[in-house]
């Protein structure tokens, strides 16, 4: 293997790597803003895990850079113990805490917002929902499709975004869908049949047309941006919902050495691939942390919000017994991903 070669291979890695610590860093970095705002005392920021390659102390908070790029934390006094500091976590106001402990999920979907405005900047036009074109035998025009049709919705998935179409297209695994058009005014039903492509097994919608691109302007380009976002967060929601409901499997989830995987094959096939993926990955993270699971910021969040309502705040021994439970867990499920990551490596 020549240098060239090896380089190719590593720096798609690297910089996967790089951006997943990124997505940390940032998430991390709005507790601690937000910590710094509700005046609270931080005891630690870290980069990183592991043992330390460089520590600092400033106004009373240890700054710290570690060996392992795949991790990092803001220590809050009283975040998970007993402090008599004035300035702990626990001695702030029920919404104070709230705030710090949103604002790590907040940041995630700022950063995914700001990916999202930099791909739309990039290209040459703003994409709608209406068909531009078709391609050659085209089997969706021999169904009814026609260029023109302002695409409403997708199989009672309703389309806001040209990520939307993909996405409504993509979840289908039958060669004919029920679309809602507007045509020449009018808001009309039919029945859309494509191609079919099979991939890995599974069977895919092949789309056969193109979507139409309008001017930019700063108002759409900011509205699209905005749009696509939410296209973003409602994918993982989909997915969510796609797994509960069994339509995925264990074998289909991926952790962050599969990620990393594709976030570096993407780096190879473009930036605006490697992008699209990237503030998938972020807004995907803001959102999990949301949800109320043991450990995370949105078990946290539920905590707060039930202290709040019942005046009483959960036992310390029993909410650290559930958060424990719940680390446990999670960390048995992230073993086992990153185990069917890396099992897929070697197929």
């Amino acid at each position: 293997m020549t240098l060239s070669s090896l380089w190719n291979t590593v720096y798609p890695i690297i910089i996967a790597i790089i951006f997943f610590e990124l997505i940390i860093l940032v998430h991390e970095g709005g507790h601690y803003f937000a910590a710094r705002l509700m005046k609270i005392k931080v005891n630690e920021f870290s980069v990183g895990m592991g043992p330390k390659i460089f520590q600092k102390e400033k106004n009373g908070t240890l700054y710290s850079l570690r060996w392992i790029l795949f991790g990092g934390y803001c220590q809050m006094e009283g975040e998970s113990e007993e402090s008599s500091d004035e300035n702990a976590f626990s001695k702030k106001s029920v919404p104070a805490r709230l705030f710090v402990i949103v604002a790590g999920a907040v940041m995630n979907l700022i950063l995914g917002f700001l990916i999202v405005l930099i791909i739309v900047c990039s290209g040459n036009l703003v994409g709608t929902t209406t068909v531009a074109k078709f391609e050659e035998n085209a089997v969706s025009a021999q169904s009814g499709l026609q260029a023109g049709d302002k695409i409403k919705s997708i199989d009672g998935m309703r389309v806001f975004t040209s990520t939307d179409v993909t996405t409504g297209l993509s979840r289908s695994a039958d060669d004919t869908l029920t679309f809602v058009v507007e045509r020449g005014g009018e808001t009309k039903t039919i029945d859309v049949t494509f191609a079919m492509e099979t991939y890995e097994g599974n069977r895919f919608v092949q789309m056969d047309f193109w979507l139409k691109g309008v001017d930019k302007t700063v108002g759409n380009v900011i509205k699209e941006s905005f749009m696509q976002t939410i296209s973003y967060a409602r994918m993982v929601f989909l997915s969510v919902a796609d797994i509960i409901g069994g339509r995925y499997g264990l074998s289909d989830i991926s952790g962050p050495v599969g990620a990393v995987s594709y976030v570096s094959e993407a780096v190879k096939v473009s930036a605006t691939s490697a992008l699209r993926l990237m503030a998938l990955l972020t807004i995907n993270v803001g959102l999990f942390n949301l949800f109320p699971i043991p450990a995370l910021d949105g078990w946290r969040m539920f905590l707060l919000i039930g202290e709040g309502i019942c005046r009483k705040k959960i036992p310390d021994k029993a909410e650290w017994i559930i958060n424990g439970a719940g680390l446990i867990i999670l960390l048995g499920f992230m073993c086992i991903v990153t185990f069917s990551d890396i099992t897929k490596l070697f197929h």
